[in-house]
């Protein structure tokens, strides 16, 4: 399915229509002001769903860069610190 272009007005005028079309294609809507692009409007699902997937892409392209800049250390020193740290919180 392509991408959906509708005007401003229908923004106002059929929300709901928008609204469900969004939900069931799960693609946005371009809204238009004078004939220009304006506005994407997107499920919330789907906006959740893109807000996680970007942060995600930005974790591992700072992971990247750690690695491609030798900022790297062996896991087990890290995971035999969480290791007696979590024992400690159930000692207590």
């Amino acid at each position: 399915m392509g991408t959906t272009i509708r005007p401003s007005a229908d923004l106002r005028n059929h929300y709901n229509e928008i609204s469900k079309q969004c939900k069931e294609t799960r693609e946005a809507v371009i809204i238009t002001v004078n004939g220009r692009g304006d506005t994407a409007v997107l499920g919330l699902q789907d906006y959740y769903q893109m807000k996680s997937e970007l942060e995600l892409l930005r974790t591992l392209a700072e992971a990247e860069d750690d690695v491609k800049n030798g900022r790297t250390a062996p896991m087990q020193p890290s995971f035999d610190d969480l290791r007696a740290s979590l024992l400690e919180r159930k000692h207590e």
